[in-house]
C-alpha cells in the first residue's frame, strides 16, 4: 500500500508543479496528487497561489501589446501567453458555449483554425502579415470546456518564394488536436509595383 504524502509535502510538490506548469488545472492537480479538487483549492489558498485564470493573466501581462506588430492584440483568437517575434509564440483558447455545435458540444473547426492562423500572423515581425497558403489537419474533435494551447514556431523567415513558413501545433493537455503549416506574406516583400500573394 502506497504511503500518503503529508500535507506539507503535498503542498511543496503542488507549488513546484504549478511553478513548472502554470496552466495546469485544479482537476489535473487533484488527479496527480490523488486528492479532491476542494483539497487542491484549499492548498492553493493557503499557499496564496491564484486560480488558473489569474495565473494565465499574470503570465500574459508580459508587454505583448508592444511586441505584436502585425495586428491588434484583441484580434488574436485566444490569449497570447508567450511570444518572440519571428521565432515562436503560444496562445490559450478556452472553448465556451458560443464556440460549439449545440447538438454535440464539439468546437466548430473555424475557431481552432482562427486561433492557429491569428497566432501565425501575430508572430511575424512586420506591420503587415497575411496568410498566403495553409495546410491544416484536425486530429480529434475539441469539446466544450477544453483548453486549447496553440504553439507556433517560425521555420523559415524568408523561403525561396520570399514567404515565412510557420508551423502550428495545438494541444488539449498533452494530446495533439490540430496541426498546420502556414506560408505567410510579409510587408517587407511588398513593392510599389505590387506583389502577388
Amino acid at each position: 500500500m502506497k504511503k500518503r504524502r503529508s500535507k506539507k509535502e503535498r503542498q511543496e510538490l503542488l507549488q513546484q508543479t504549478i511553478e513548472t506548469n502554470p496552466f495546469i488545472t485544479d482537476e489535473d492537480l487533484a488527479e496527480k496528487f490523488q486528492v479532491s479538487i476542494q483539497t487542491v483549492r484549499l492548498d492553493r489558498m493557503e499557499l496564496s497561489i491564484p486560480e488558473l485564470r489569474e495565473r494565465i493573466k499574470h503570465v500574459a501581462t508580459k508587454q505583448h501589446e508592444e511586441d505584436v506588430k502585425s495586428l491588434p492584440l484583441e484580434e488574436v483568437v485566444g490569449e497570447i501567453i508567450d511570444i518572440e517575434l519571428d521565432r515562436h509564440a503560444i496562445s490559450i483558447f478556452e472553448v465556451k458555449v458560443e464556440h460549439v455545435f449545440k447538438r454535440n458540444q464539439i468546437a466548430r473547426g473555424h475557431h481552432l483554425f482562427a486561433q492557429a492562423n491569428s497566432l501565425a500572423v501575430a508572430v511575424i515581425d512586420e506591420e503587415l502579415a497575411l496568410t498566403a497558403k495553409s495546410t491544416i489537419r484536425y486530429i480529434r474533435p475539441v469539446k466544450l470546456g477544453e483548453r486549447v494551447v496553440a504553439k507556433v514556431r517560425v521555420e523559415d523567415v524568408e523561403n525561396d518564394k520570399g514567404r515565412t513558413v510557420v508551423k502550428v501545433r495545438s494541444f488539449v493537455g498533452e494530446e495533439l488536436v490540430f496541426t498546420g503549416t502556414f506560408e505567410m506574406y510579409r510587408s517587407s516583400n511588398y513593392s510599389e509595383e505590387g506583389n502577388n500573394l
